[in-house]
């Protein structure tokens, strides 16, 4: 079985995309083939190049035929703190087959603007108890797609937005690369997923549950409940 080829886009030190190269160095089932920055100065591309994984910089973020070109062909795009906005152009391109990751639960704490330390400050002054990682399809929009999965993160009354943004990152470094795997286990599907968590389990439309743990090297370990 060729594993099947996953694209990065990154702008910055790149954990998350690390988290990927790490959960997915063995796999059989998805492999990071490509990473590409919006910048030269993105930390992320020394990881990649440590890793063996060709890099590229774009020249022009805004041009959708350089982003469609320089994810080479991969069956799945993730963007792993890529702060550039996809062209229309190119998103139509590939629709279905681009996916990010954002610090909070989505729809809230999203847009223009909203990433990093910036979040989590709104976060902690709008007083809410609840926030989290949600993994969603990229759109015209910013943080606007439809929400693919979330992974709540509890608010401590003593939290600041570091201690916060360390909580959110760790769920981050998990929920990105299983989401990645059940993606193209299911064929990367060409119309919206959404994978709810129950127990220690994603349940996917078809109600086939992936156990957690497991996703992440390929192996479902789940149930099949359809």
């Amino acid at each position: 079985m060729t594993p099947v080829p996953v694209a990065v886009l990154v702008s910055g030190g790149g954990t998350n995309l690390q988290a990927l190269l790490d959960a997915l160095r063995d796999s059989a089932v998805a492999r990071v083939t490509r990473v590409v920055a919006s910048g030269a100065d993105a930390g992320a591309l020394e990881r990649a190049q440590q890793a063996g994984v060709p890099t590229g910089v774009l020249a022009h973020p805004d041009d959708p035929d350089e982003v469609v070109t320089a994810t080479g062909g991969a069956r799945l795009v993730v963007l792993a703190g890529y702060l550039k906005r996809i062209p229309p152009a190119a998103v139509a391109r590939l629709r279905w087959r681009v996916i990010n990751i954002h610090p909070a639960l989505l729809p809230a704490f999203g847009g223009p603007g909203m990433y990093g330390r910036r979040v989590h400050q709104a976060v902690l002054a709008s007083g809410v108890a609840l926030t989290g990682a949600t993994v969603h399809y990229v759109d015209e929009e910013y943080d606007r797609g439809p929400i693919i999965a979330q992974w709540p993160v509890p608010v401590r009354p003593d939290d600041t937005p570091e201690t916060l943004a360390a909580r959110v990152l760790a769920v981050e470094h998990r929920l990105l690369p299983q989401v990645v795997m059940e993606l193209v286990r299911l064929g990367v599907p060409e119309k919206p997923v959404r994978l709810s968590a129950k127990g220690s389990a994603f349940l996917t439309g078809d109600k086939l549950a992936v156990d957690l743990d497991n996703a992440a090297d390929g192996r479902t370990g789940g149930r099949a409940d359809c």
